[in-house]
C-alpha cells in the first residue's frame, strides 16, 4: 500500500497537548483516508495561537495522522521518506524547494495551485495599508518567487489546477494537470427539487427578486459595491431584497450606510452565521440570486456554494466568474468594477423571471456534477494514477 503525504498551509496549533485544525481542512482529510489505498498523513506548520473555524481533536478521532513542524524548520527529505506520494500546496513559496529533493528520495510529486500571476497582484495593490514603496517590493519578491514556482510546476510529477485561471496559466508547466473546483457543498447540502420547483413557482408568482451576499465585508471582496447597487436598483424601481452575511473591517460603514440611505426595509446586515447549518439553508429556502461584487480572479469557493443552493449568480467578469458563467450558464456579469453594470443586469433580470428559474436550474446542476465527493474523488483518481 502507497503512503500518501499532504504538505498544507493550512492553520494549526496544539491547544491542551491536542491538534487544534481548520475543521474544512480536517473534513477534506477525511476524505482523502476514505479514498486512498493506503495510510494517510499530513505535515502542517504550527501556529502559535488558535484561530476561527478551528476545533481540538484526539488523535484516535482522526483517520490520518498529523505532524506539526516549528514555522522556522524547512521541510527536507526526514519528513517526506515514510510517503511514496506528495500531494503539497504550491502557493506557498516554502514548499517549493521539494522539486529539487523528491526524485532523490524517490517519491512523486504534484503540486496544488489556487492563486496566479494577476491574483497576486491584485493582493499586493488592493492592500489598503500598505504604501506605494512597500507594494511595490511585495510585487518583485511575488515575481521572484513566481519563477521558482513555475520551475517545480515542470519538475513535478502533476499539477492540480483549483478553477480555470491557474489552470489556463499553469497548464503549459506540466502535462499532467487537471482542474478542479473547491467547495464545501456535499451531496447532503445541495438545493432539493422541492426547493427548486418552490423558488421557480414563487419566481412567476412576483414579488421581489431576493439577491443574497455572503462573505468577509472587506475592500478587497468588493463589499463597498453592495450598498451602491442597492440605491441603484431602488432608483430603477426593482422590488428587491438583499440580505447580507458576513462581518468585516466595512460592517459598520455598510450598516451607517444602509440607514443613511432608508435602505432599512430592502437591506439587511445579518452577520456571520454557520455555513451549514444556517447559510445553506437560508441560501436555498429564502434567495434566488448570488450577488457578487468579488474583483479578484482567484477561484472563491463561494460561487459554487451558491450554485449548489440553486441560485443563480450576478457578479463581475473577473476572469474565474467569466470563465464560470461561460461553462455552467448559471448567471451573468459585468465589466469589472462597474456598480451601474450590475445593476442594470439585476433589474434586466427582475423583468424576467422565466431566465432567473432557467439560470437557477443550470446553477444547481453544474454545482452537482462538481460537489464535493465528486471533486475529491477526480483528484484522488489523478493521484493514483502516478502509481
Amino acid at each position: 500500500m502507497a503512503n500518501l503525504l499532504v504538505i498544507s498551509s493550512a492553520p494549526a496549533t496544539l491547544l491542551d497537548g491536542k491538534p487544534f485544525l481548520d475543521a474544512k481542512f480536517v473534513e477534506g482529510m477525511r476524505f482523502y483516508s476514505d479514498l486512498w489505498d493506503g495510510p494517510v498523513s499530513c505535515l502542517l506548520k504550527r501556529r502559535d495561537n488558535t484561530f476561527p473555524f478551528g476545533k481540538s481533536y484526539e488523535q484516535d478521532q482522526l483517520p490520518f495522522k498529523i505532524r506539526l513542524l516549528p514555522v522556522n524548520k524547512t521541510i527536507g527529505v526526514e519528513e517526506i521518506n515514510e510517503s511514496d506520494v506528495i500531494l503539497c500546496g504550491g502557493d506557498n513559496h516554502e514548499h517549493l524547494h521539494l522539486a529539487d529533493i523528491y526524485r532523490e528520495a524517490q517519491k512523486k510529486l504534484v503540486f496544488t495551485i489556487e492563486q496566479h500571476p494577476e491574483t497576486r497582484r491584485q493582493i499586493i495593490f488592493l492592500d489598503p495599508v500598505r504604501s506605494l514603496p512597500k507594494k511595490l517590493y511585495s510585487q518583485l519578491w511575488a515575481m521572484k518567487q513566481e519563477r521558482r514556482r513555475r520551475r517545480a510546476f515542470r519538475k513535478a510529477d502533476g499539477i492540480q489546477a483549483n478553477g480555470y485561471p491557474a489552470l489556463s496559466v499553469y497548464r503549459p508547466m506540466n502535462a499532467n494537470t487537471m482542474m478542479y473546483l473547491d467547495n464545501r457543498v456535499g451531496e447532503n447540502l445541495l438545493a432539493t427539487e422541492n426547493e427548486m420547483k418552490a423558488r421557480e413557482n414563487r419566481l412567476m408568482s412576483g414579488g421581489p427578486l431576493r439577491l443574497v451576499h455572503s462573505g468577509r465585508l472587506e475592500h478587497l471582496k468588493g463589499s463597498h459595491d453592495l450598498v451602491p447597487i442597492a440605491r441603484l436598483l431602488v432608483s430603477k424601481g426593482v422590488d428587491f431584497t438583499l440580505d447580507i452575511f458576513g462581518t468585516g473591517s466595512l460592517e459598520d460603514e455598510i450598516r451607517k450606510d444602509i440607514a443613511k440611505h432608508g435602505l432599512q426595509q430592502c437591506v439587511r446586515l445579518n452577520g456571520a452565521v454557520d455555513f451549514e447549518t444556517e447559510l445553506v439553508p437560508f441560501a436555498r429556502e429564502n434567495a434566488d440570486v448570488y450577488l457578487s461584487c468579488h474583483r479578484q480572479s482567484d477561484p472563491s469557493c463561494t460561487y459554487i456554494e451558491s450554485m449548489g443552493c440553486g441560485l443563480a449568480v450576478v457578479g463581475y467578469d473577473n476572469r474565474m466568474w467569466a470563465a464560470l458563467c461561460r461553462e455552467s450558464g448559471a448567471g451573468w456579469s459585468g465589466p469589472l468594477g462597474h456598480v451601474e453594470a450590475l445593476a442594470d443586469a439585476l433589474a434586466s433580470v427582475a423583468k424576467n423571471r422565466q431566465e432567473v428559474a432557467k439560470a437557477c436550474r443550470a446553477a444547481r446542476t453544474f454545482a452537482g456534477n462538481h460537489s464535493f465527493e465528486n471533486e475529491f474523488h477526480r483528484r484522488i483518481d489523478h493521484l493514483k494514477a502516478l502509481l
